[in-house]
């Protein structure tokens, strides 16, 4: 079997797949790529036993059909350094050699048996359809990754939860101490279905997935998801369990409210940090009209930091208290030039949101506060 492809499209799909490969795998198969031909079409498959990530390339010549594995590292490392061209493989499926044959050389290395590599789980009968554009999808998983938690006892916390109802399709991230919800208007259903992606597939979209309005279509059931996008099928197990009504955490009432351009916030952020207490990294804010100052300290260390910035702010005068890595994640994963920080009293949690929302959508992250000894 003889077949001839671009180096440069070659070499980029399976950087991609390589994403999915564990460096430590039950199945020694499962260190190697899939490589199926047929009808002109090269199909290639990496998988971990949990996810399986499908892509498919138009073959510019080919001289028959079959099926191979070949170890992820040594297809890779070969043809990565390799400038655009087109490579000719040609494959022995009876002696399990293949030679790749490019411009001004050669590799020859060996081949598995494809029939020991593991059956792509199908979708079972009435799996949930529902199309996310690309640019939606991606900008909600990478708003949300951060806010996972990394949970034994609740495994349900360390996923992204996709929570599809008559009004919106809203994305969810918490661990317990900040959450976030993406929600989308323009995405809805007649009878809600909901399903929890794990870390590890919602950071291969986040990582692939092209920023465009292309349709991304995913079909989920009770255990597995189907994700369709561009030229590339993903396969996932899902996390089983009732995830926690994330909308009862959310304060409705929060009449103090303080609009602050985001960057200069990050700024104050990161120069205060530092001075903060190792065990606790708390950050003070106190809040007065038209003003905000921010501090930290380390008794121990005897160590202090303090600075004002005049901001936009409406409420009772206010000291509360954040850990100040998670409210610098919050600043980092939103995008607007100004954030609002809505709040009700030092006890309860803070709202962060775009001070301009997206069209048709509504971000929406959340940090709990810290105690403050005064």
């Amino acid at each position: 079997m003889r077949f001839t492809l671009s180096s440069s499209a070659f070499s980029s799909r399976l950087s991609t797949l390589s994403k999915v490969i564990n460096s430590k795998n039950s199945l020694a198969i499962l260190d190697s790529f899939l490589f199926e031909v047929q009808n002109n079409q090269l199909t290639i498959t990496a998988s971990d036993s949990e996810n399986v990530l499908t892509t498919t390339l138009q073959l510019t010549e080919c001289d028959g059909d079959g099926r191979f594995a070949v170890n992820n590292k040594t297809i890779l490392d070969a043809v990565r350094e390799l400038p655009e061209q087109p490579l000719t493989i040609d494959v022995d499926t009876d002696n399990y050699t293949i030679k790749v044959v490019y411009q001004n050389g050669i590799y020859n290395f060996t081949a598995q048996n494809a029939d020991e590599y593991p059956n792509v789980p199908a979708m079972g009968e009435g799996a949930t359809t529902v199309v996310i554009p690309s640019g939606v999808l991606a900008d909600s998983i990478s708003r949300s990754l951060f806010a996972t938690a990394t949970e034994e006892l609740r495994p349900v916390m360390n996923g992204v939860y996709f929570d599809l109802t008559a009004d919106c399709l809203a994305i969810v991230a918490s661990d317990g101490h900040k959450l976030v919800r993406n929600r989308n208007y323009n995405i809805k259903t007649e009878e809600p279905k909901s399903f929890i992606l794990p870390k590890k597939p919602a950071t291969l979209l986040k990582n692939v997935l092209v920023k465009d309005e292309s349709d991304v279509v995913v079909r989920f059931d009770e255990r597995n998801a189907e994700i369709r996008f561009a030229d590339h099928v993903l396969m996932c197990r899902l996390i089983e369990g009732r995830y926690p009504n994330y909308n009862s955490v959310i304060p409705q009432d929060n009449p103090n409210e303080l609009t602050i351009d985001r960057k200069v916030l990050i700024g104050v952020l990161r120069r205060v940090m530092p001075f903060a207490s190792e065990s606790s990294q708390l950050v003070r804010l106190h809040l007065e009209t038209g003003l905000i100052e921010i501090s930290s300290e380390d008794i121990d260390f005897s160590t202090s930091a303090k600075e004002q910035i005049t901001c936009d702010y409406t409420g009772n005068r206010m000291n509360i208290g954040f850990k100040g890595p998670s409210l610098n994640d919050i600043l980092n994963n939103l995008t607007s030039d100004e954030v609002q920080l809505q709040l009700a009293d030092p006890s309860r949690p803070c709202l962060v949101v775009p001070a301009q929302q997206p069209e048709n959508e509504d971000i929406l992250m959340l940090i709990m506060p810290m105690l403050l000894n005064d």
